[in-house]
């Protein structure tokens, strides 16, 4: 990325950054809306769901339940925010709340109605506030059809574009709670965790991986039911060193890319220049086995500086959706099926997809 596309980059993420932030709004429920349930662990303070900056980090998580209403004019992809007065018939809105006591109420609630003991484990990225990662999970529920519960961790992200060394340090302020959080979802027999981290929260992850595989617990991670990590920015090297600690990796497990994310070159320029993990120029560039590589370039929008190509390009969308279906297996619990049979070569893009067999599309 060129110096003077680097700046203009930074200034247009500056002024983003200076705009107000949405924030999630109460209103009416609408019946023919969706209500997707989302569950949410996090480090911060519940009263505060706007951008963090400068705010003490509390220690210890707090847990509660959102029912986010999905108006029935949604558009894959999208997060139709309020306008002006909040409306369930054409925007996402909050529909009903509970504060939860702790962990184990937080998981019976979860699981109450639902099949089996699997649960979407969603870990949001830099630069997020807790309105907004909630109603991408609700976006991601809706637009995957996934009917397993879906837990937000959301860690405290400064939510501002100038806190990105913040951030990195929140990650490693909340990794204990993400251990703790993945080792109590994983305690009961059956029990099942399918992860999706996206950006600096691929970071926050694979340090929780590491830690739960130092500590000797392999019982946690064999109850992962895959790993998918979403324009992880991470430094290869430092993945590489990260994933040598942690052991086999849990399976299936992935990576996203997009060459064409904005903000990860950014945020490569910031830390050196060095391209991250989720701008890769090849999936070669991952020596692991056990590691499968997706490139999403050539379905790539420039919706949200392609940062966010897997789950806001309806093109992507669809595709994924179509390994869902062509697996056989229900949408429920099969997002890491999801690249186990690929669509025929004249089906997409032949940059659109990249093995890390190396094989192209």
């Amino acid at each position: 990325m060129g110096g003077l596309r680097v700046v203009t980059v930074l200034a247009m993420v500056l002024l983003a950054g200076c705009a107000p932030r949405p924030s999630a709004m109460r209103a009416a429920p609408d019946p023919t809306a969706t209500i997707q349930t989302i569950h949410v662990a996090t480090g911060l303070v519940l009263d505060q769901t706007g951008s963090q900056f400068g705010i003490e980090r509390k220690s210890g998580l707090r847990y509660f339940r959102a029912d986010i209403s999905v108006p029935p004019t949604h558009m894959p992809g999208q997060i139709e925010w309020p306008e002006g007065k909040p409306d369930a018939a054409t925007d996402f809105v909050v529909t009903g709340t509970e504060v939860l006591e702790n962990a184990t109420q937080l998981i019976t609630r979860m699981r109450a109605g639902s099949p089996g003991r699997e649960t979407l484990l969603y870990v949001h990225g830099y630069n997020n506030t807790l309105s907004e990662a909630m109603y991408r999970l609700a976006q991601i529920r809706t637009d995957f059809e996934t009917t397993m519960p879906a837990l937000l961790f959301s860690w405290p992200s400064a939510g501002d574009p100038r806190g990105y060394v913040y951030d990195r340090d929140s990650v490693l302020f909340a990794r204990d709670d993400l251990v703790a959080l993945i080792e109590r979802l994983t305690t009961g027999p059956g029990d099942r965790v399918f992860v999706l981290a996206h950006s600096m929260g691929s970071q926050l992850v694979m340090e929780a991986l590491r830690q739960i595989a130092l500590s000797g617990d392999r019982t946690a991670l064999s109850r992962l039911s895959g790993v998918v990590l979403m324009s992880p920015d991470i430094d290869p090297d430092v993945f590489a060193r990260q994933a040598e600690a942690i052991g086999r990796l849990p399976q299936p497990f992935f990576i996203f890319i997009t060459r064409a994310d904005r903000a990860l070159s950014l945020s490569g320029f910031i830390t050196g220049r060095k391209p991250r993990l989720g701008v890769i120029d090849a999936a070669e560039e991952v020596t692991r086995p056990d590691v499968q590589v997706i490139d999403f370039s050539a379905l790539a929008t420039g919706e949200a500086y392609n940062h966010f190509v897997p789950v806001t390009s309806p093109a992507a969308i669809e595709i994924l959706n179509r390994f869902l279906s062509e697996t056989g297996r229900p949408a429920a619990g099969a997002l890491g099926a999801m690249t186990l049979k690929l669509p025929a070569p004249n089906a997409v893009p032949r940059e659109s997809i990249l093995l890390k067999s190396g094989s192209r599309f």
